[in-house]
């Protein structure tokens, strides 16, 4: 396989690794959302839609490599935790690492064309031989065979390309090849900090939810019971009991729902990052909702310029198709190689004598059959391929720093917004608590209230994730997810 169509393949196959986890966002949902209880109140806005919904079959960063086994007892699980061990285990970042192998090796390939080669041998040998076949006149009536006789021949020779401008550009080619496999896998760094953060903020926001859930069985409860006593007091009918327990039945359908939705997030979590999915861990970080301090437009997409680890691996494989390209017209140039040999040789290893042979050439290619032409048009091409990927990718930067703009600024005011109907809500259920209690309004204004607490709840919860989300979002679209995404989310302990 030629040096092209090497760093072809390993482009190719990294560039499956990097973007099948973002191919597949507009298709996959966040989160599932709560189970509907009720239709008196309205229902809570979903989570955003993160494209980490595949398995791991499809999407590797899903996957991981288990390492150790689990342990006995509660293992505390940070975000930090979670990330530095994604960064060991998860499948992405091992499947990256192989394409840096892979480019490694196939930059040696090409720089074997400009290094020198070097062999040894040792021949020894016993021959008759046929003066006759050699041309030697014999005389009549005299045996044309000599022999037999031995002939040991022990010789190192060397072989040095003086200069070859295809090989040189296939090296540079080779060299580029190998600078855009590690920006590609510090791009596959990127990705993993950020689908584990996503993880662990889905598995956080799954915890949220339980806590919300059972704080509305908690007042479920305080209501079913007052219920009863009123109903004892002859102060209310047994439909507003029936009313009530209907209500607090439903809000435990919805702790048992978040409570498996919340069990099936941490395997998720567990086998990106390697866990061994028997290991029992608590999250340590809540990450609550912190406001981004404020920066420009203008300035993200200057940091994006220079921080994409994507847009520096194509830039590099651009400058790889330009000097393979010079390659393959270098095949229609004269090169100079120099051949050497030097050993011993003779009847016996005592008696062996040395000798050496120093041959110069210039290989001047006069006629090809149309391969250089062939070659070189086919460079041409996947030039102008590189290039017109590149132009994509400024654009698709541009792109995804605008959208994570726009998306931090709506989550953020998606938070307030959240916060303050849920203040609203639960004034209301205090109001209609006390309505009830005094007689002038029925079980169902309560539990109205309750439902929409309950939504305006889980709308809190899921912009708080969304808002997170976003500026983990916005971090990738920079280039600084590993460096910034701690710093970004926060949490506390």
């Amino acid at each position: 396989m030629s040096a092209p169509d090497m760093r072809s393949g390993i482009v190719y196959r990294l560039a499956v690794i990097f973007c099948l986890s973002f191919a597949a966002g507009a298709h996959a949902q966040g989160p599932p959302p709560e189970p509907q209880v009720g239709g008196t109140a309205a229902q809570p806005l979903p989570l955003p839609s993160t494209g980490l919904n595949l398995s791991a079959a499809q999407n590797p960063f899903l996957g991981g490599v288990v390492a150790g086994k689990a342990t006995p007892g509660i293992v505390a699980l940070s975000l930090a935790d979670a990330i530095a061990r994604g960064l060991k285990q998860n499948l992405g970042l091992v499947l990256g690492q192989q394409g840096i192998e892979s480019a490694t090796g196939s930059r040696w390939g090409a720089l074997s064309g400009l290094l020198p080669t070097i062999t040894a041998r040792v021949t020894p040998q016993r021959e008759i031989l046929n003066l006759e076949a050699f041309g030697f006149p014999v005389p009549p009536g005299v045996n044309p065979l000599v022999g037999p006789f031995n002939v040991i021949d022990a010789r190192v020779a060397v072989s040095q390309t003086v200069f070859d401008w295809s090989a040189i550009q296939a090296a540079r080619a080779g060299a580029e090849t190998l600078n855009a496999a590690k920006m590609s896998y510090k791009d596959v760094r990127d990705t993993v900090v950020f689908t584990v953060a996503n993880l662990y903020l889905q598995a956080v926001t799954g915890a949220s939810q339980i806590a919300a859930a059972q704080a509305q069985v908690t007042t479920s409860q305080a209501l079913y019971d007052r219920a009863v006593d009123m109903k004892k007091a002859g102060v209310v009918p047994a439909i507003e009991v029936l009313r009530a327990q209907v209500q607090l039945q439903a809000q435990q359908q919805r702790v048992i729902f978040f409570q498996n939705e919340f069990a099936k997030r941490k395997l998720t979590l567990a086998r990106a990052i390697g866990l061994p999915l028997e290991q029992q861990f608590d999250l340590v970080d809540t990450i609550p909702y912190a406001a981004l301090r404020p920066r420009s437009l203008e300035d993200s997409l200057e940091q994006a310029w220079h921080s994409r680890a994507d847009l520096q691996a194509v830039e590099a494989e651009v400058r790889a198709a330009e000097d393979a390209k010079r390659a393959a017209q270098g095949l229609a140039l004269p090169s100079v190689h120099l051949t050497a040999d030097t050993g011993y040789i003779g009847q016996t290893i005592a008696s062996a004598k040395g000798t050496y042979t120093v041959i110069g050439a210039v290989r001047v290619p006069l006629f090809q059959g149309g391969a250089v032409r062939g070659r070189v048009l086919q460079a041409e091409a996947a030039l102008r391929q590189q290039r017109a990927q590149l132009e994509d990718l400024r654009t698709r930067v541009d792109f995804e720093v605008r959208t994570a703009f726009l998306d931090l600024k709506a989550a953020d005011d998606r938070v307030q917004v959240a916060r303050g109907a849920l203040d609203l809500a639960n004034q209301q259920l205090a109001q209609a608590q006390d309505r009830f209690g005094a007689g002038v309004a029925s079980n169902i204004e309560v539990v109205q209230a309750q439902e929409a607490v309950a939504t305006a709840s889980d709308n809190y919860i899921s912009s708080n994730y969304a808002h997170n989300v976003a500026k983990i979002s916005l971090a990738r679209a920079l280039g600084v997810a590993e460096a910034d995404v701690s710093h970004l989310l926060g949490g506390t302990r």
